[in-house]
């Protein structure tokens, strides 16, 4: 009964930035752990960030974006965020973000990200 809604995803040329967006509508006031995942063309959907607690103490990140992505959340506001700088081409893919709830996990649309070289 929750729904994920990302934005933010666009065409950006190698070294620029975006910041993504998730937006949680529903019955959100058990979301526990929140999180982003990719997936390229072609190959498996893998981890990216997650953000179990909810004052964002704690912060995970995949080996290959550590150091240049950011996740964090805002409760007020029911939102995810995923800052990217300093993108790779090898970072396009559709992202998509999620969050944990008893039983279960939600899962949003996806918004494209495409990084030229």
């Amino acid at each position: 009964q929750v729904q994920l809604a990302e934005s933010g995803g666009g065409l950006v040329q190698a070294g620029d930035s975006l910041r993504l967006t998730c937006t949680a509508s529903g019955r959100t006031n058990r979301a526990g752990s929140m999180a982003w995942f990719r997936q390229a063309p072609g190959k498996e959907r893998e981890f990216v960030a997650s953000i179990p607690d909810e004052n964002g103490s704690t912060t995970y990140y995949a080996d290959s974006v550590k150091g240049r992505f950011t996740i964090s959340r805002d409760n007020a506001k029911n939102t995810v965020h995923l800052q990217m700088n300093s993108l790779k081409p090898e970072d396009t893919a559709v992202y998509y973000c999620t969050a944990d709830f008893p039983g279960f996990r939600s899962w949003g649309q996806g918004t494209q990200v495409t990084v030229s070289s």
